[in-house]
């Protein structure tokens, strides 16, 4: 199949690493032209490099802290005057989940939540507004954000919910008044999926537990239908169907992709 995706100029945030990195390797293998951004502007620049030598198409790699209003503007005139344009954009620039214990509803303190919320909801946001007008001027793009399953916890990570259950709420709104347009939103919740945090993660758990890798690894895979955790390239396939224009039926909607999760109904 052909995603007609061939010269797409893609903004990946979070795009030096995880699941950003993966999707920025999906797509310039689609022939889609990239930019790479991360606070550490040094990791994306040496992701961009590689990336353009081995797909042949325009990458870069450039520093932005999304949280700050004043850099997402600026960044994004960067990436359309280095790609030509940006067509599609994928927000990925966020905390994983399950580093470290969340705090409960007791505990949360509002910096802890606001820093949450500016990363990921705001963060989101801010990339969103400012690239849609380029979208908007050529009558199509995609806006897709990444999330998490986080968001149908009912306990134990508040924070987490709220977060998430914030991408969805703003790339709904963000398909309903971008409505016309030919740009369209959509939400992908990654359950635990196997990037180089979550594999640190796991090392370390095991090391705490004096057990193995592969057996934390194994009891992991054994909570999903699949009996496997999916890995950033089985999300980036996911996010590289989003971002094609064969996509144009799915707009202010959700995937959830996670392996299955047994005994849960979501709707």
């Amino acid at each position: 199949m052909d995603l007609q995706l061939k010269g797409k100029c893609a903004l990946i945030t979070g795009g030096s690493r995880g699941i950003g990195l993966a999707v920025a390797k999906v797509l310039a293998g689609e022939g889609a032209h990239v930019a790479l951004i991360g606070r550490d502007g040094a990791a994306a620049e040496q992701a961009a490099a590689g990336i353009g030598a081995a797909y042949g198409v325009k990458a870069v790699g450039l520093s932005c802290d999304t949280r700050d209003d004043a850099a997402v503007p600026a960044m994004v005139a960067r990436v359309v005057e280095a790609l030509g344009g940006v067509d599609i954009v994928v927000n990925s620039a966020a905390a994983p989940a399950g580093q470290k214990k969340p705090p409960n509803s007791a505990e949360v303190t509002q910096a802890h939540l606001e820093e949450h919320i500016n990363t990921k909801v705001m963060g989101y946001l801010r990339v969103a507004q400012a690239a849609m007008p380029h979208m908007v001027a050529k009558g199509w793009g995609r806006i897709i954000s990444i999330s998490g399953t986080g968001m149908y916890r009912a306990a134990g990570d508040p924070v987490g919910a709220i977060r998430n259950a914030g991408v969805v709420a703003m790339s709904k709104n963000l398909a309903q008044d971008l409505a016309g347009t030919g740009v369209t939103t959509s939400v992908l919740h990654p359950g635990m999926t196997r990037t180089e945090n979550v594999d640190a993660m796991i090392e370390a758990k095991a090391k705490a537990a004096g057990t193995s890798f592969e057996e934390e690894m194994a009891k992991m895979a054994a909570g999903t239908i699949n009996g496997v955790v999916p890995s950033a390239d089985d999300m980036a396939y996911i996010v590289a169907f989003l971002a094609s224009p064969l996509s144009s039926s799915i707009n202010g909607e959700v995937i959830t992709a996670t392996g299955g999760r047994p005994g849960i109904v979501t709707y």
